[in-house]
């Protein structure tokens, strides 16, 4: 189980001192410098120190702190993936992961930081187990903008298949998947909507445009008041009928079983890993 919650990862322009400031006190689990989309080629140089300052200047406190790269074949990666290896960050994501290659390349130029990919191409969707197994990989990100735009599609129903493949292949190898941007950022019901179909899916969060989304996927993706009292009785209910020798209980009419105390206990465990991360 993942030690941490990624509710919610908010991408932030490397390039923006305002909005790079504003990041520390805002209520999200993971932020995503961005030094690619978010950037404009005339500034994508600069960002870089401007980004290294802000991560030196510390204040992000315990929310994980990765920095997205322009890729490696343009003009600038190379060199943003020398800059990120110097900074005070948690990992680093790289775009358009293709195959385990492309891993290979990042991972040469910064030895010593976890990997992230960004699963956005219809090559990397069908190369994600192996993607997912390279020993460098921490986790995925899903560039639904992208892949929508190369599949030629127009719904998110279009994408069940390649949000299903990254999920196995993340599940496979025990890495953290995070559910691609919701571009209505005034649309509430529509990103409350797609937040719980990313959670059903079995992600573990919700890649953000907006300060305004973080409230609902840290909501969606968190344990509800509910679901903890259910996970405490089943507990409770399990390890009472073990002290009298059986092997199942029952709660609410339900069997109760050893597979739903892992998930119970994973619920609770995931509560107070929230609690913690809030309350620091």
């Amino acid at each position: 189980m993942h030690d941490r919650p990624y509710r919610s990862a908010l991408y932030i322009p490397g390039s923006k001192d305002r909005a790079l400031d504003k990041a520390r006190g805002l209520p999200v689990d993971v932020i995503l410098f961005d030094l690619e989309d978010a950037v404009s080629p005339d500034a994508k140089i600069a960002a870089r120190d401007t980004l290294y300052a802000a991560l030196a200047s510390g204040g992000y406190g315990p929310r994980l702190k990765i920095v997205r790269i322009n890729g490696l074949d343009t003009e600038w990666g190379a060199a943003d993936a020398a800059a990120v290896a110097a900074m005070d960050c948690d990992a680093i994501l790289l775009p358009k992961v293709n195959g385990p290659a492309d891993v290979d390349a990042l991972a040469a130029l910064v030895p010593d930081m976890p990997i992230w990919a960004m699963m956005e191409t219809p090559a990397g969707i069908l190369n994600a187990a192996a993607i997912a197994a390279h020993p460098r990989i921490a986790g995925f990100v899903l560039g639904t903008n992208d892949l929508a735009k190369d599949l030629n599609s127009r719904s998110r129903a279009a994408l069940s298949m390649a949000l299903q493949m990254c999920m196995l292949a993340a599940k496979a190898a025990g890495i953290v998947a995070l559910d691609g941007v919701y571009n209505a950022f005034k649309d509430e019901d529509g990103l409350r909507t797609e937040c719980t179909d990313g959670r059903d899916l079995g992600f573990d969060g919700k890649t953000l445009i907006h300060p305004a989304q973080i409230a609902v996927a840290n909501e969606i993706f968190g344990p509800s008041d509910a679901e903890i009292d259910l996970a405490r009785r089943q507990i409770a209910a399990f390890e009472a009928a073990e002290a009298e020798g059986q092997g199942v209980a029952v709660v609410d009419g339900r069997i109760v079983e050893n597979l739903h105390i892992v998930t119970a206990r994973a619920t609770l465990a995931k509560a107070e890993a929230i609690a913690a991360l809030e309350t620091s």
